[in-house]
């Protein structure tokens, strides 16, 4: 069948490099695609929120499998759209409605949900402009450091961690009243701090059944040992050294067996992944955040570790029949370490031609803000530009691999952190 990914990131590329592997996938199309999905696929010249033109793109290439990479476009109801179209009445999409959307479209939303269906996560209020005084008020009586968080999509930069009461009040004021990350902070949530590990666990699911995919951590600080500010994410690793089976068991059934069951109870048909970032607290899981689609760059090392075919599995959960599908995860380790523009997370400059890919070995390279030239030369194109992913026996091994890669690449500029997968060696030891 004719497939296409709705994209132009690193994730994509991971998705465009599983799915072009597959027996079942013919011709593959990513929109808008980078470099990277074009040595896979072929990238068409249109918006993943363009709505009219993916549609038509779907009809003039007889498109039969539809999957939708980032959040904007499936908060903006892009599933919705399509699904109204008679034309496409037999196209099948992974990836969840406007309805399901909400996880990650609203912070007020998910966790009225998990409060709702008893899902462990942080104690939190919410408050508007309406309400702003008795939000400010509440800051004053509030356990430090305090968690802010934007109600709806702020491009990963919506969560603030104030560590004094003065700087809570200034984040309170610039989200409600200044207006910082503009609609996306009408609501503000407040939210307890919690003391623990990191990681996401990633479920595909039906609208019943479900898989669980490769946990994964993620490295979000763009300067070494967890410094510095916030970025799209820096590396990651799977598997994750602090996830035993006991802690996994309880994931699965404290949170995402809850989680299904809460979206069925409020009538929500959910086809597609969940993202369940968490924290580990002495060995418990809570909920820090839901996302409606896969993370980045955790895609680009869970996806590798699965064996078994990913077509399959996509049509099984767009057909709801998940649990006729064989699902092989590899017990080997992935690590990924992600190039950036130098400059980022802040202004960065793009068109830096990037030299000696083609001596890399031992690893899967994965473009992100990448694009090509005239001449065909790979260019930069994005913060961040290249995630490298090392395969191997051992953490050690991968960890190698991956940061071997990350020194040969060369671009005017090029950053990235050497201790991916070190904090993980250290708690492994």
């Amino acid at each position: 069948m004719n497939i296409l990914i709705l994209g132009s990131g690193g994730r994509e590329h991971a998705f465009a490099w599983k799915i072009s592997q597959s027996p079942h996938c013919d011709e593959l199309y990513v929109a808008p695609g980078n470099a990277g999905t074009a040595q896979v696929a072929t990238n068409l010249p249109i918006s993943f929120n363009d709505f009219e033109a993916v549609a038509k793109a779907i009809v003039d290439l007889k498109i039969k499998l539809v999957i939708v990479g980032p959040e904007e476009p499936l908060v903006n109801g892009i599933v919705d759209f399509l699904k109204a179209r008679p034309e496409l009445s037999r196209v099948k999409i992974v990836g969840p409605d406007r309805l399901g959307a909400q996880l990650e479209g609203s912070k007020d939303f998910s966790k009225n949900f998990m409060f709702k269906y008893g899902i462990p996560t942080a104690a939190s209020r919410t408050f508007t402009p309406d309400t702003l005084e008795d939000g400010l008020a509440h800051l004053t009586s509030h356990a430090l450091p305090i968690v802010l968080k934007a109600d709806g999509l702020a491009a990963g930069k919506g969560v603030i961690i104030a560590e004094t009461l003065n700087a809570a009040k200034t984040a309170m004021n610039e989200i409600l009243v200044e207006e910082k990350f503009g609609a996306a902070g009408n609501k503000v949530v407040v939210e307890q701090f919690l003391r623990g590990i990191e990681l996401s666990v990633f479920v595909l699911t039906d609208g019943i059944n479900y898989k669980i995919l490769p946990e994964a951590k993620d490295y979000k600080r763009i300067g070494e040992k967890d410094t510095g500010l916030n970025t799209g994410g820096m590396g990651a690793v799977s598997p994750v050294v602090f996830a035993d089976e006991n802690f996994l068991r309880k994931v699965e059934q404290k949170i995402v067996k809850p989680t299904l069951a809460g979206l069925q109870a409020e009538g929500i048909h959910y086809v597609g992944f969940i993202f369940i970032g968490l924290m580990n607290v002495k060995s418990e899981p809570y909920v820090i955040e839901y996302n409606a689609r896969m993370g980045d760059p955790e895609t680009e090392v869970v996806l590798p570790r699965i064996q078994s075919d990913l077509v399959t599995l996509l049509l099984a959960a767009a057909d709801q029949k998940l649990t006729e599908s064989d699902f092989v995860i590899s017990s080997q380790t992935a690590v990924t370490t992600v190039i950036v523009s130098g400059g980022y997370p802040n202004a960065y400059e793009k068109g830096k031609k990037i030299a000696d890919i083609e001596k890399i070995d031992e690893v899967v390279v994965f473009h992100a803000g990448t694009t090509t030239n005239d001449k065909g030369e790979i260019l930069t194109n994005g913060g961040r530009v290249l995630a490298l992913t090392g395969i191997a026996n051992s953490l050690e091994g991968a960890v190698n691999k991956s940061q071997k890669a990350a020194a040969a690449v060369q671009f005017e500029g090029k950053y990235y952190r050497k201790d991916i997968g070190l904090d993980l060696i250290r708690y492994k030891d």
